[in-house]
């Protein structure tokens, strides 16, 4: 089982993205790629700039730097006139992936977690209590500052765990979701993906949702790493 998650775990690439219309995607050598607005190299570093500040790793860990497409720039949804209204499955749509651009995250991804959690239900509540579209705690909702049983709120509060989570494991995507899933806790303590089947298997579905969507996008030129002033 460790072997699948392991293999699938090469699949997510480019989870970041961020919030401008020029766009690179940076890979590294670990088959994990990045997306940032520009980079520099600083001696033997590459500094990755992003709408949410700059990411820096050693130059032997970068294999390519791949133009990207330029994003859509779509206003930004209003929240609902009351708590109590449901969205439009289009405006779900167009929630994730504004909190995704704002979290500097890949839309698919959020998208494909959203989907796993609550099959983009807002109304969907676990049997462990977990609220609505991608399924917070209330405690997690509470320390991130959001409304779980918003919808938009909701949303932004899940990317926004889910970057944390990928910064914290250095951007390893099946630690993140374990983390997302089983919690941040039993990560530490297995000292990786916990050896929980239920937590298996949600990383191995989040991962081929994810591939299934990034195989459904154009591809893009990938050219040679270089400096830019």
């Amino acid at each position: 089982m460790l072997k699948n998650l392991a293999i699938r775990t090469s699949l997510a690439a480019a989870l970041f993205a961020v919030h401008i219309f020029a766009r690179e995607s940076v890979c590294l050598n670990t088959g994990f790629c990045l997306t940032a607005d520009s980079h520099t190299l600083r001696g033997t570093t590459y500094v990755l700039h992003t709408g949410g500040g700059t990411m820096e790793f050693p130059s032997n860990q970068v294999t390519e730097i791949i133009a990207l497409p330029d994003l859509p720039n779509p206003n930004p949804p209003a929240k609902p006139a009351t708590k109590t209204a449901q969205p439009s499955p289009a405006m779900f749509d167009e929630m994730l992936v504004q909190a995704a651009i704002q979290q500097g995250l890949e839309p698919e991804f959020v998208r494909s977690v959203a989907r796993i959690e609550s099959n983009l239900h807002q109304d969907a509540v676990s049997n462990k209590g977990a609220i609505g579209l991608m399924q917070l705690m209330p405690g997690t909702a509470a320390v991130l500052g959001v409304d779980a049983h918003d919808a938009q709120d909701n949303i932004l509060g899940g990317a926004k765990f889910l970057r944390e989570l990928l910064l914290k494991y250095n951007g390893d995507p099946a630690l993140a979701l374990a983390a997302y899933n089983a919690g941040p806790g039993a990560v530490q303590k297995y000292n990786g993906v916990p050896p929980y089947m239920e937590t298996h298997k949600y990383i191995i579905r989040v991962l081929q949702e994810y591939k299934k969507l990034q195989d459904s996008k154009p591809k893009t030129e990938s050219r040679t790493p270089t400096a830019t002033n």
